[in-house]
């Protein structure tokens, strides 16, 4: 064995919960089935995997064959599982007692379904801090595998990076393996004959008395979903070529984790920064500083010295989408105030539903955003919204919560005000716009503010308008998505502006200008608002009555100019087939087409996804405009448009001192 490399060979499948039912079966179809029909063949490979908990279970449901094979090859010792947190959250934020409730059940459910309870865990985006040790020891995890990035940014040498490290956190020692970032692009991406050379050279670079350890864990979708690997791993035959050439090799071994982490000691004590994978280092950051950091790679990789000091230019951590996008911090910390709820209650009256609800708003996709992350997504947003807001409605029927009440839920120093009637919930932003920020329906289980807003993005500049797709290989093997400039839609300068307000509901202007209102003391229990406009006073009013939403305009002096409201509306079907404007009992259009009437007093948006509709009335005739709002974001297969919220801008020349705009929400 001290004449030959270990192979740590692991992979990581995950689908955000909420996912689409498509989506989930193609990634079976293009990567998880052919994977695991390729290596059941080679018995003797042996390998590592982790599901996330809600992956496994729909493919527990849906692909039982496969899910046997996978079985038949725990029980032949050819695989190894790793546990995580079983909704696949970042344990770094969310608290203690759901880290160790989230990795419990995931590791009961191995145990149970395969017969094996982990030893190691996977770290979800390979975000590390050291207060997640405790609840992984106390778990039972005896290892986790993070990125070599992190030792190198903790003062070690790539040369010593080739076996495992202790550290500990509070008296609980746990083992950390380093993934190699050279084998992250290396596999599948580079030809199978460099990759085995690369993987032979290490055999030589072990410290004495050791064996070297080459360690890979990575996401399994580079297995056939990112773009050309499906072609590439399966019908050029990549993945079966490499598995013949390593087990042809004289110099690799294939070993679980568990065997080496057994037959060698660690090589010594480390603690590792706050840290996530290196790439996350500039998407945490706002765009200006993003660019700056980007510049600076970029001066390093032309200068030569970037790979010998990459550990020194830091970044952004992981945490810091929440500062950067209000949308995340906004869940996050509904999420949060949920979980206290939660604990709070006596023992008897908490669920096991409550817990899965409360779970699945803590996956981690809908709350962050880079090449990969789900934030621009609007259905993973959803999913965590359909749990947090099934979970409120669950506890109230346990604790009710008052019928009115103020706090600062963001942190951000602006004051929220709810009210609720244990049908529908308003979350009034105090901030001067006096607008709603959350608008639930908890019998359809939906938050109607749920919607991101326009905003700089670092790689913005990239973007060269109108252009359809630019990706390019100059390379042999094929490009990573870290490499690919694509697009999927055709974008335009105006696609990429900022938005200057919250897409929020009631956003009011005149002639024009957002109106500014303040808070009126006196009233502030009932949503009582006066703008700061002297000349032309508008009085503002929400209440909530049963299902249904009022908004009172009240105008104490005739107005000359226009008056107009936004109301920006999260529907589930966006610009699919299942959303529609009906108007006097007819279909109009869906909600990705642009619609304008005149004179309307009564429009209905139905939305077969929500289940449910929304009847919008006025005390009087409006003008009706209404459009897609489109955010433009990358992902791993270009650049491309997602409608986020459909926008009904209604406007008013005043001719009537109040003016009474309603919403009601039905379910079917």
């Amino acid at each position: 064995m001290s004449q030959r490399v270990s192979l740590l060979l692991g992979v990581h499948a995950h689908q955000p919960v909420g996912n689409f039912p498509d989506v989930l079966r193609e990634a079976h179809q293009r990567c998880y089935k052919p994977f695991l029909q390729v290596l059941y063949r080679y018995p003797n490979f042996r390998f590592s995997f982790h599901f996330s908990g809600w992956l496994l279970d729909y493919l527990l449901q849906h692909f039982p064959d496969d899910m046997a094979l996978l079985h038949k090859m725990v029980a032949r010792r050819q695989v190894e599982l790793f546990g995580a947190g079983d909704t696949e959250p970042v344990l770094a934020v969310i608290p203690n007692r759901d880290r160790i409730g989230q990795i419990d059940i995931f590791s009961n459910k191995l145990a149970e379904k395969f017969g094996q309870r982990p030893q190691g865990a996977w770290l979800t985006e390979r975000v590390w801090e050291s207060t997640v040790v405790p609840a992984l020891v106390n778990c039972g995890i005896r290892y986790v595998t993070v990125d070599d990035y992190h030792f190198l940014c903790a003062g070690k040498t790539p040369e010593e990076l080739n076996g495992y490290f202790t550290t500990e956190e509070d008296a609980h020692k746990l083992d950390l393996f380093p993934i190699s970032e050279s084998l992250r692009y290396k596999i599948p991406f580079s030809p199978v004959e460099e990759t085995i050379a690369y993987l032979e050279s290490l055999a030589d670079q072990r410290l004495p008395n050791t064996s070297a350890a080459a360690i890979y864990f990575d996401d399994i979708e580079k297995f056939g979903i990112w773009p050309e690997t499906y072609h590439w791993v399966y019908e050029k035959g990549w993945l079966e070529h490499f598995i013949q050439s390593v087990l042809a090799s004289g110099k690799i071994c294939t070993q679980h984790y568990s065997e080496y982490h057994a037959s060698e000691k660690t090589r010594g004590i480390v603690y590792l920064p706050t840290v996530s994978y290196i790439e996350m280092n500039q998407w945490t950051l706002p765009a200006h500083s993003a660019s700056i950091y980007a510049e600076l790679l970029q001066q390093a990789k032309e200068s030569g010295w970037y790979e010998y000091k990459k550990a020194f230019i830091r970044g952004g951590i992981w945490k810091n989408f929440f500062s950067r996008y209000p949308e995340s911090n906004w869940m996050h910390k509904r999420m949060l105030g949920l979980s206290a709820r939660l604990v709070e209650l006596p023992a008897p009256q908490r669920t096991s539903q409550m817990q899965q609800k409360l779970y699945e708003s803590q996956a981690n996709d809908a709350y962050w955003h880079g090449l990969f992350g789900g934030l621009y997504l609007p259905h993973l947003r959803r999913a965590v919204y359909n749990g947090i807001v099934e979970l409120e409605a669950l506890l109230d029927t346990c604790a009710p919560r008052p019928s009115y009440f103020t706090e600062d839920t963001d942190l951000d120093g602006v004051e929220e005000a709810y009210l609720q009637n244990g049908v529908l919930q308003a979350v009034l932003k105090l901030d001067g716009f006096a607008s709603i920020c959350e608008l639930d329906a908890y019998l359809l289980r939906h938050n109607f503010g749920d919607t991101l807003r326009n905003q700089v993005e670092h790689y913005h500049q990239k973007i060269q308008p109108g252009q359809l797709d630019s990706s390019s290989n100059a390379r042999s093997g094929i490009a990573s998505a870290h490499d690919r400039i694509s697009y999927k839609h055709e974008i335009n300068a105006e696609d990429i502006v900022a938005d200057d307000h919250p897409r929020s509901l009631f956003v009011d202007r005149l002639n024009g200008i957002f109106i500014v209102y303040r808070s009126v003391a006196s009233a502030l229990e009932n949503n009582h608002f006066q703008s700061e406009n002297t000349a032309y006073p508008i009085h503002k009013q929400i209440m909530l009555d049963q299902s249904r939403l009022q908004v009172n305009y009240h105008f104490t002096a005739k107005l000359e100019h226009g008056f107009s409201t936004e109301i920006n509306f999260a529907m589930p079907s966006c610009d699919g087939t299942g959303g529609r404007y009906k108007y006097q009992g007819e279909i109009l259009c869906g909600f990705g087409e642009l619609l304008e009437l005149t004179d309307m007093t009564e429009i209905t948006l139905e939305d077969d996804t929500l289940g449910g509709s929304v009847v919008l009335r006025t005390s009087h005739p409006m003008a009706l405009r209404a459009h897609p709002h489109f955010s433009v974001s990358q992902s791993e297969s270009g650049f491309e448009k997602i409608m986020q919220a459909t926008t009904l801008v209604l406007e008013w020349s005043v001719t009537a001192p109040e003016l009474i705009i309603t919403l009601e929400i039905n379910a079917r």
